[in-house]
């Protein structure tokens, strides 16, 4: 459910947090143009982490005139815009300042603290895992909730069946976050050995490089739960037997879903019913199957079923 990827969400939001501020001083105080792109990163996700949270707020709230079915997908709505910041905000920024990084390299500056003059690598590597324990705890909450979802599906598989984007988003993001500060790490040790100031450049595009890969992604996963997906295959499947096994059911016409949100799936039924039951055993067919579909599924909340007869095409087919 929805509300489960909270926790995640706030221990992502107060990390990066955290790690912004820590990353902004070392790319000011030494000139690291990787260290200020994941500093703008790590602004970037926190702000993604406040949209996520006023996405979930929204989306409890309860159904109006305006919008009977409630609004479960203001979370979907959301993400997607998490997605596009990460892409625009993240991504293309960081590939911005790598490109002029490597037009015009300078070599990191020390850092003068106190009366005191402190190697700029020393500033930069201390940040870098400052950054890379906090980012690692976030991660390690976030995996933790999605490993508790997935089941036994792979990763992947987990992600395109999941309709909760909250969950896959934070644990997407903490993931390039580490990525980021592997390369950026990367590139501050290669640029001091190697004397090659480019270098801090070369890492602050390859960081961008992989928010935009993984905004794009979201944005992909997203735009699916923002436009309509059906429910999963085996709970389609599921609602099939259980209208099946219905006595005075001849024919199941069609099932549709669809998630409204997370947890509220909306389920239309086709029925053709047998000829000879009375209107009142029609309406309490229809009575049963909706609670047995309630029952056997909590995020089941509207039924709609409809009598019609069965299509000529499937009467061929079954003569």
């Amino acid at each position: 459910m929805a509300h489960e990827s909270t926790g995640a969400i706030y221990a992502a939001a107060g990390a990066n947090l955290a790690i912004a501020t820590a990353k902004f001083v070392g790319g000011f105080l030494t000139g690291s143009t990787a260290m200020i792109a994941e500093g703008v990163h790590s602004v970037v996700d926190t702000l993604n982490q406040i949209l996520l949270l006023i996405g979930l707020k929204r989306s409890v709230k309860p159904a109006d005139v305006r919008h009977p079915f409630g609004y479960g997908r203001e979370v979907y709505f959301y993400a997607f815009v998490v997605a596009l910041m990460i892409f625009l905000g993240g991504g293309l920024f960081a590939i911005y300042e790598g490109v002029e990084r490597m037009l015009h390299p300078e070599p990191d500056k020390d850092a003068h603290l106190f009366g005191y003059t402190i190697p700029g690598l020393y500033v930069n590597l201390a940040i870098l895992g400052f950054s890379i324990a906090a980012e690692g705890y976030s991660w390690t909450v976030a995996m933790k909730q999605f490993w508790a979802e997935k089941g036994k599906h792979s990763a992947i598989h987990a992600i395109r069946r999941s309709k909760d984007p909250s969950l896959f988003t934070i644990l997407a993001e903490d993931t390039a976050a580490l990525a980021g500060l592997l390369i950026a790490l990367t590139g501050v040790l290669l640029a001091h050995v190697l004397e090659n100031p480019a270098l801090d450049g070369a890492a602050s595009i390859g960081i961008g490089l992989v928010l935009v890969g993984m905004a794009l992604f979201l944005m992909v996963e997203t735009h699916g739960l923002l436009i309509g997906e059906a429910a999963d295959p085996a709970l389609v499947e599921a609602i099939n037997e259980i209208v099946r096994d219905e006595p005075g059911v001849m024919h199941v016409n069609e099932v549709l879903t669809q998630h409204l949100g997370p947890s509220d799936i909306l389920v239309n039924l086709s029925l053709d019913m047998a000829d000879d039951l009375t209107a009142g055993a029609v309406e309490a067919t229809v009575s049963r199957l909706d609670k047995a579909l309630k029952a056997s599924e909590p995020d089941v909340k509207r039924v709609f079923i409809e009598i019609q007869a069965k299509p000529e095409g499937a009467r061929a087919a079954a003569a």
